[in-house]
């Protein structure tokens, strides 16, 4: 163990060690714990401590099939890679030139690090990198994917580029901050279909953790009505604990009729983070015309969809990738003026040693998991 001692604006020093236990990707679906060098900062990076992690769906499906992750050129197995993306930590140590954070400043990721130089990065798309993926070999045009292209967060200690940290507030809990990412994504979302949604309706499509996050973020920008569809009558009970006015279990009502009975003949927005074959249709059918649909879920198959409609009404429809556009440090902000209760989408807490658990849990929905977090443990001073 070294102590370090070379980083100028330091308020505290931590032991870093040469290694650490981190879980690596074997064929789909198998994890094996292992030792790995830690892992140093280059310019503009830190060193995370990694305190907490939370599972994500994507993660599920990077485990199980591969993609979207892309490492070293194509997909993530037997190539020592580690999956996981949504975690907080502590910077333990700085890299060159890097003064915009402090070691022991506690922090929030988030997953993308764009090159800087494609066309979509100097737009601030970082989270649609045009050189996702290019990052190995002899080709490396400096994008970073934690989780996905790169190492993720499933050990001890990760590298993140200082354009994917927001601070976390010392009154937040680490599982909460875990959370910081989701909310980010659904912020991401209604910023791109207006972003101004004070005095605006707003249905949020499937409840669950991006939804839910939705429902919440939505309410604290002032949406007027805000309306949960699903089909877990539980899940629909937490989003009005999140804030939503209405929910609507598709399963029993019209989901159309109802949403424009709530909104007096349609709503202004959409948020569709269900991925049901159906969901598409039943979003432009809910809209008045002129209304905007963000697509914040991945159907499993193809899915039709009703173009025609789409025109006559003058529909817009986005899609979006990640928790892009800095949003998840706006949504770190109304997460600190505690505007919503975040935490209570978090459900399940497993240590490092526990991950294969933790992702049954998450994937089959045990005891109805909606956010499984895993928590670490640090020898003391490290």
């Amino acid at each position: 163990m070294n102590a370090v001692t070379d980083a100028p604006f330091r308020s505290k020093t931590y032991r870093i060690p040469e290694t650490m236990k981190a879980w690596v990707l074997g064929d789909p679906d198998q994890l094996t714990l292992v030792d790995k060098p830690v892992p140093q900062p280059g310019a503009a990076e830190v060193l995370v401590r990694i305190d907490a992690i939370a599972v994500c769906a994507t993660d599920l499906e990077i485990i199980h099939k591969g993609p979207p992750a892309m490492f070293q050129g194509g997909l993530p197995f037997n190539k020592n890679f580690t999956p996981g993306h949504e975690y907080m930590g502590t910077v333990v140590k700085l890299g060159q030139g890097v003064d915009e954070f402090h070691v022991g400043d506690r922090v929030t990721v988030e997953v993308h690090a764009g090159c800087s130089r494609c066309e979509r990065c100097r737009e601030g798309m970082y989270t649609a990198c045009l050189n996702y993926g290019k990052n190995y070999g002899e080709v490396n045009k400096g994008h970073r994917a934690n989780g996905f292209t790169t190492d993720g967060g499933f050990t001890q200690y990760a590298i993140n580029n200082i354009n994917t940290l927001a601070h976390v507030p010392k009154d937040m809990s680490d599982e909460e901050a875990t959370l910081i990412v989701t909310a980010g994504t659904a912020m991401y979302g209604l910023d791109v279909i207006g972003g101004l949604v004070a005095g605006q309706s707003v249905v949020i499509m499937g409840p669950g953790p991006i939804g839910l996050m939705g429902v919440g973020v939505a309410k604290a920008l002032g949406a007027s009505e805000v309306i949960l569809t699903g089909t877990r009558d539980n899940r629909l009970e937490m989003g009005r604990k999140l804030g939503a006015d209405y929910t609507i279990n598709v399963t029993r009502e019209d989901v159309v009729e109802k949403v424009k009975e709530y909104t007096h003949g349609g709503a202004h927005y959409v948020l569709e983070c269900s991925g049901a074959p159906t969901a598409v249709n039943d979003a432009a059918r809910m809209l008045k015309r002129g209304g905007r649909i963000c697509l914040a879920a991945f159907p499993s198959e193809p899915v039709p969809i009703d173009v025609a409609a789409l025109v006559r009404n003058n529909i817009y429809m986005f899609g979006i990738r990640g928790e892009g556009k800095s949003a998840t440090h706006r949504a770190a902000a109304l997460m600190a003026q505690k505007r919503f209760d975040a935490k209570l989408i978090h459900t399940h807490t497993f240590p490092l040693e526990e991950v294969p658990t933790a992702l049954r849990y998450a994937r089959e929905r045990i005891d109805d998991a909606i956010k499984v977090v895993v928590k670490m443990t640090h020898p003391q001073g490290c």
